[in-house]
């Protein structure tokens, strides 16, 4: 049970965060079991935990938006994510009006801080407690990589119980598994037994 596994090794509290990219573990917030479909987002709380894992958190305290609509609107982002990463991958064209969207609906403004060691640090933060405050980084990390990003380091697990995603930043560029610990090992062992039967099966 591959996303059991990874749920106790890596993410106890929730999706696993195995993508390196913030685009890469949005996707993997739908998993498979055992060939049967895992959903990590069941509610508001659970987008709303899942953002803070990210630091994504509402500017004020209590909801500005309607029960299930932070949902629903997660989910959406999610969808158009799925699509505008594949269609990235394959090069294809991208139709980017829908995420267009919800980037303007992502109002920041300027903020200048003091760093830990001194150093002045210019960033955005967001001037709305709102959906639009909320999925904005997340549609925003979607467009970074489709600007910025290498399709061919756009992957998905090898492990054929994994539908798991990640953007490879190995050295080498050849990472195969969301997890070597996991699926790499999986594989390694399922491959060792295979050899053994076949060893065992030929004749003398």
């Amino acid at each position: 049970m591959i996303v059991s596994e990874i749920l106790h090794e890596e993410a106890a509290t929730g999706a696993p965060m195995l993508g390196d990219h913030l685009a890469m573990d949005l996707l993997n917030t739908q998993a498979r079991d055992d060939g049967k479909a895992i959903e990590f987002w069941n509610s508001d709380d659970d987008v709303l935990q899942w953002l803070a894992r990210y630091g994504i958190t509402p500017a004020t305290e209590g909801k500005a938006f309607a029960s299930g609509e932070l949902l629903a609107q997660a989910k959406a982002l999610r969808t158009l994510a799925q699509q505008l990463i594949s269609a990235f991958k394959a090069g294809k064209p991208c139709e980017i009006s829908e995420l267009n969207q919800y980037l303007q609906a992502f109002e920041t403004a300027p903020s200048l801080t003091t760093e830990v060691d001194g150093k002045l640090k210019l960033s955005r933060i967001s001037r709305r407690n709102s959906i639009g405050a909320l999925l904005g980084p997340v549609a925003q990390a979607i467009a970074e990589l489709l600007v910025e990003g290498k399709a061919d380091l756009v992957k998905r697990c090898e492990h054929p119980d994994c539908i798991l995603w990640f953007y490879d930043r190995t050295k080498a560029h050849k990472r195969r598994w969301c997890s070597m610990a996991l699926c790499g090992n999986r594989y390694k062992a399922a491959q060792f037994r295979k050899r053994s039967s076949s060893s065992d099966a030929a004749p003398e």
